[in-house]
C-alpha cells in the first residue's frame, strides 16, 4: 500500500498544452531500467537503415537528429499520452508544474490525423482570440500542421512574451479556414477561485491541479466556512485538465475522513499502489456538488470518482474525458526526458475510467445559444491510438452510451448567466436543505 510516492507523478488530461504540458511525472535513473534481449535482433533493421541515411542521403543529416525523430514516432505509435522530450521541451515541462506558462493557453490533441483544439483555457490569450473547442489548426504561422506532432506544434506556439503567432483555423460550419493572430503572454493560471454563490452557498472553481492547490484550497475553505458561514458547496471541475496526483489525492482528502482510499494506480505487472487521505488537511462534510463536463479529465475524474464512489457528493454535468493512465517522465543521459505510460488508474471501487470517463450522478446539458455554432466535443476515445479499457472489452456496450455521447456539445461559456449547469446545482442545494429540514416520516 502507498499512501505518497517519492515520486511526482503527473495525470494531466489529454493531451499537450500550450502553455502548459502537464505531464504525468515519476523520476526513474536510466540505471533502473533492464534491457530485454528479447526481440533486440531488430535493432539490426534500425542500424541498417540509419547508415544508409547517413551514406545515401541528399543532404548531410546528423546522427542525433536522426536517432530523435525515431525516438519520436516509437513514442508516438504507443497512445496519446507517452512522447519524447527534448532537452528544451524537458526543462520546460520541469518549470510547467509552478502554474506559470508561457504561450498561448490551448490543451490540443491529434483527431483524425488533425491537429485539433480539445478547450481553450479560461482567460488566456487563445481563449480571448475566439479559439473554440473542435477548432482545428491547419496551420501555424503558414506551416501546414499535417503529420506535425503535438510536441512539435506546441513548441512552435510557444515563444517570448509580447511575440505573436498566427493560427490558421478551420472550424465546422466554415467555408474556408481563417486566420488568428494571437499575442503570447506569460500565463499565470490561479488554480483556485471562490465566491459566495448566494447566501449560505460557496462556490470553488479549480482550474488545474497544481503545486499548491490544495493549500489554496484550503485557504478558500477556511475563508468559506468561518468568514462567510456557508453551509453547502458546489465544487466546479469543468474543463480542468488535470495535474498533479498527489494534489488531487490533497483536494479530495478536504471533503472526506481520514483512510478512506482516494484512488489506486496498477501497471502491468499488476503492482498496485494505492492512495489514501490523512490528516493533512481538515475535512468538510456539508452538502456538496461537483460539477464535470467534456473537459473534466485525469486529476478531475480522479477527484470525481472518489467523491461519488464514497456519496460524498452528487456529481453533476455531462460525462468526464476519460483519461485513465498514468505517466512517468523518465530523466535520459543527454538532458532529453522520456513520458511513458506506465499503468492505469482505478477509482475506490476499482472502476477504470479509461476511455469511458465517469458518468454524472444527474446529466445536465448545456445548449449553444440561438444563432451560435455547436463546437464538437473530444475525449479519450476519439485520440488516435488511445489505450482500451479493459474492463469494457467483451461487455455490451450500454443502451444509448454512444449514442449520447457523440450529440454532445462543449458549451461556450461557463459561469454565466445561462449556465444552465451552474443554476441546477443551486437549485438543487437548495431542494437539498429544504427537505434536510423536514420530519422524517414515521
Amino acid at each position: 500500500m502507498l499512501r505518497h510516492t517519492k515520486k511526482t507523478i503527473f495525470i494531466t488530461a489529454l493531451v499537450l498544452i500550450v502553455a502548459l504540458s502537464g505531464i504525468a511525472v515519476g523520476r526513474w535513473s536510466i540505471r533502473n531500467v533492464t534491457a530485454e534481449t528479447e526481440g533486440y535482433g531488430d535493432l539490426k533493421t534500425f542500424t541498417e537503415v540509419l547508415t544508409l541515411i547517413k551514406k545515401n542521403y541528399v543532404e548531410d543529416v546528423k546522427t542525433k537528429d536522426l536517432i530523435y525523430g525515431a525516438i519520436k514516432g516509437m513514442l508516438a505509435s504507443l497512445d496519446p499520452h507517452s512522447a519524447f522530450m527534448p532537452p528544451d521541451v524537458y526543462k520546460e515541462m520541469q518549470v510547467d508544474t509552478r502554474g506559470e506558462f508561457g504561450g498561448l493557453g490551448l490543451q490540443i490533441a491529434i483527431k483524425d490525423g488533425a491537429l485539433t483544439v480539445i478547450a481553450p483555457i479560461e482567460d488566456t490569450p487563445a481563449d480571448k482570440a475566439g479559439i473554440k473547442a473542435g477548432d482545428r489548426i491547419v496551420k501555424i504561422n503558414n506551416e501546414l500542421t499535417k503529420d506535425m506532432s503535438l510536441q512539435d506544434a506546441v513548441g512552435k506556439m510557444r515563444g517570448p512574451k509580447g511575440t505573436s503567432v498566427t493560427l490558421t483555423i478551420l472550424r465546422e460550419g466554415w467555408k474556408e479556414p481563417k486566420d488568428f493572430t494571437i499575442i503570447r503572454e506569460v500565463i499565470k493560471i490561479q488554480s483556485v477561485k471562490s465566491k459566495v454563490i448566494e447566501k449560505g452557498m460557496g462556490y470553488v472553481k479549480i482550474n488545474q491541479f497544481q503545486e499548491h492547490t490544495a493549500d489554496d484550497l484550503a485557504a478558500a475553505m477556511k475563508d468559506l466556512t468561518e468568514k462567510d458561514k456557508i453551509n453547502s458547496l458546489i465544487l466546479d471541475l469543468r474543463n480542468n485538465p488535470g495535474g498533479l496526483l498527489n494534489s488531487a489525492v490533497d483536494v479530495a482528502e478536504q471533503f472526506l475522513p481520514r483512510g478512506k482510499l482516494v484512488v489506486y494506480i496498477q501497471g502491468r505487472t499488476g503492482e498496485r499502489s494505492e492512495y489514501y487521505t490523512n490528516n493533512k488537511y481538515p475535512d468538510y462534510s456539508m452538502p456538496m456538488i461537483v460539477l464535470v463536463n467534456e473537459g473534466s479529465a485525469s486529476a478531475s475524474e480522479i477527484v470525481a470518482g472518489a467523491l461519488k464512489d464514497w456519496r460524498r457528493a452528487a456529481i453533476l454535468g455531462t460525462q468526464t474525458f476519460g483519461k485513465g493512465s498514468v505517466q512517468t517522465v523518465i530523466p535520459l543521459s543527454d538532458g532529453s526526458g522520456l513520458r511513458l505510460t506506465t499503468a492505469k488508474y482505478y477509482t475506490p471501487k476499482g472502476i477504470s475510467i479509461q476511455s469511458t470517463g465517469i458518468t454524472p450522478d444527474i446529466v445536465v446539458k448545456l445548449i449553444p445559444k440561438k444563432g451560435e455554432a455547436e463546437h464538437p466535443v473530444i475525449r479519450e476515445k476519439d485520440l488516435e491510438h488511445h489505450l482500451s479499457n479493459e474492463q469494457k472489452e467483451g461487455k455490451k456496450k450500454e443502451e444509448g452510451e454512444g449514442e449520447k455521447l457523440e450529440k454532445d456539445v462543449m458549451p461556450s461559456e461557463l459561469g454565466g448567466k445561462d449556465d444552465t449547469q451552474l443554476q441546477r446545482a443551486i437549485d438543487l442545494l437548495k431542494t437539498w436543505k429544504i427537505f434536510e429540514g423536514l420530519p422524517k416520516a414515521g
